[in-house]
């Protein structure tokens, strides 16, 4: 997505049994207009398929699996449904969801339909009608802190998602699992990246709190009020769980691209935060973080070094298949010098201790 949510037409082999669908969720919600169900299809993301549909003036969105084998408890309706049920009475920037259905005999795979929020996704490129100042992005940078700490600061217990995350051990988990995966898929040599994973192992830190996190939280996952001040809504919660929250803000961190970054993070990290003066700086991001939580931020340099190592990793297998052939998708074949700038951007955290 770019300025606005792109809606498109559903593309060949996604679409579903509309009337199916239809008479479930009337039997499920309730009355619903009797108009025939229009489908759209968002035509962005590389995971879940993303449905806008319509009876009338009655709007929601269906969110399906992929087809195809899925690896074991990955794309998981049933959980993401249910997290943003428990989570929505607490947090009204998340969608509301309305509808679950388990069963596969309705369209193939399990889905849920949710409400629809509405608003500017900001990703490469400002909206052309919209006059941009430094006040207005100012505003929005603190907004973007803001509702980080509000998720961060939500009793989980009491909201019941206590089950959703194994907090203990979080960050010792996560270090051991993205080493492991760049060794299970590495290729041409990268530099540093020894010396990253041993510093990584040994600091992790000894003690942890634990919060609903998002886990993948940046401004294009967002969808923003039409002065670009506020925020409407946040989506994409298929990865939230409860863990560290410095590891949140780690990441919301490595994806706030300065416009004094190196090249070749603006390269690998493409983000709109760094083409334009009124975005707070990562510092002041973390600075107004701890005073909002009234936490005492540590250990920031650790937090940020594993994200860049995660996101490093993470474009690291993507090139794996397609250098095994498992992915012809031409996009991918210079993946692997993204994943080297992310790697040696992490080196640079740990080596110069860059933050506080």
């Amino acid at each position: 997505m770019s300025v606005k949510q792109d809606i498109t037409e559903v593309r060949e082999g996604e679409d579903f049994d509309r009337q199916a669908v239809k008479q479930y969720i009337a039997e499920q919600y309730g009355e619903l207009p009797t108009a025939p169900l229009e489908v759209k299809q968002f035509s962005t993301g590389l995971s879940n398929l993303t449905y806008f549909i319509r009876f009338g003036d009655w709007e929601g969105v269906l969110r399906r699996p992929p087809d195809g084998p899925l690896p074991p408890k990955a794309h998981d309706m049933k959980r993401e449904s249910t997290f943003l049920k428990k989570l929505h009475p607490y947090f009204s920037y998340v969608p509301e969801p309305y509808v679950m259905c388990e069963d596969t005999s309705i369209i193939g795979v399990p889905f849920y339909v949710m409400e629809r929020k509405k608003g500017i996704v900001l990703d490469e490129e400002f909206p052309p009608d919209v006059e941009i100042t430094e006040a207005r992005l100012r505003k929005l940078s603190y907004a973007v802190v803001d509702r980080l700490t509000e998720l961060h600061t939500i009793n989980y217990e009491e909201a019941g998602l206590k089950q959703f995350g194994h907090p203990n051990g979080f960050i010792e988990r996560q270090v051991h699992g993205w080493i492991n995966r760049y060794e299970k898929t590495k290729t041409d040599s990268i530099p540093y990246v020894d010396k990253v994973c041993h510093w990584l192992i040994d600091n992790i830190p000894k003690t942890a709190k634990s919060s609903i996190i998002h886990n993948d939280y940046k401004l294009n996952n967002m969808l923003l009020s039409r002065d670009l001040t506020s925020i409407n809504a946040i989506l994409d919660w298929e990865m939230a769980t409860i863990g560290d929250p410095l590891f949140d803000l780690g990441g919301a961190l490595v994806y706030w691209v300065q416009q004094d970054d190196p090249e070749s993070i603006k390269k690998s990290l493409p983000a709109i935060t760094a083409k334009k003066d009124g975005f707070i700086s990562r510092n002041e991001f973390i600075e107004r973080y701890a005073r909002k939580t009234n936490n005492d931020i540590q250990n920031m340099d650790f937090y940020i070094a594993l994200n860049y190592f995660k996101l490093g990793v993470a474009l690291q297998q993507i090139y794996y298949r397609w250098k095994i052939g498992k992915s012809r998708d031409e996009r991918f074949a210079e993946f692997h010098r993204r994943a080297k700038r992310l790697i040696k951007q992490a080196y640079k955290v740990v080596d110069r201790k860059l933050y506080p």
